[in-house]
């Protein structure tokens, strides 16, 4: 009796037969340039006791707090609206510069812009760090147990406490990529992708999907050698 050995895949063949994975973040993870600023100022706040470098660091804190909440409460379709908001950003930075520089321009102005010393301890930066890192990491439990699976014959949904899961075929599977934040998608390369499986009436729509371009072109990849396979087996037969 004698045994067959098994083929050996080409080494080239994984990218295309490896499952690509799908997960679907919650916009918190956005803020996560508050969560190093605020690691890095409590860095320096513990080594110095200058008032005006924790002055400094802690305007420069809340602008970037500021702006990194105006990302996650608002969307900025297109180029325009980013442009159109730096420049409210630029100047309103510029007239906070212009009335302490110059106060005898608006003397209450300045009088109310004196007043603001922004300044907070390392124990308050570490507070802020610790509370986003306990969120992040309760969100990379959490999508362990609700994300999709891409493969060369079906789309997979993996979801729930016990894993649940949902079966869908991926020939003929339509994906459809949308940027919807210009700032998302600079942060974390982020946008949505709606899935539309076929047998199936309802989309399934997965909203800030990171690194979404190298994922939508692997799917597209993988559903194209996909089809061509398929007709090469029609044609054969």
């Amino acid at each position: 009796m004698s045994t067959v050995p098994a083929a050996i895949p080409p080494k080239d063949q994984g990218e295309e037969d490896r499952p690509i994975y799908l997960v679907s973040y919650p916009k918190v993870v956005l803020l996560y340039p508050t969560f190093f600023a605020a690691l890095a100022a409590g860095a320096v706040e513990s080594i110095t006791v200058n008032e005006a470098v924790q002055q400094v660091i802690g305007t420069v804190f809340l602008w970037l707090f500021a702006l990194n909440i105006v990302v996650l409460s608002f969307d900025f379709p297109r180029t325009t609206s980013l442009t159109l908001f730096f420049l409210v950003m630029a100047a309103a930075l510029g007239g906070v510069l212009l009335f302490k520089n110059q106060p005898e321009l608006l003397p209450a102005v300045y009088a109310i812009l004196k007043q603001i010393k922004p300044e907070a301890n390392a124990t308050f930066y570490f507070s802020i760090a610790t509370i986003l890192g306990v969120i992040y990491l309760w969100v990379m439990i959490a999508v362990r147990f609700d994300y999709w699976e891409v493969r060369r014959n079906e789309l997979l949904h993996h979801h729930g406490f016990l894993s649940s899961l949902e079966r869908f075929s991926a020939p003929n599977l339509r994906i459809t990529k949308e940027i919807d934040d210009v700032f998302e998608y600079l942060l974390l390369g982020s946008g949505r992708l709606v899935l539309h499986p076929s047998n199936e009436p309802r989309a399934f729509v997965l909203d800030n999907v990171p690194f979404i371009t190298s994922k939508e072109q692997r799917i597209t990849k993988m559903l194209g050698a996909l089809q061509v396979k398929l007709h090469e087996d029609r044609d054969s037969k």
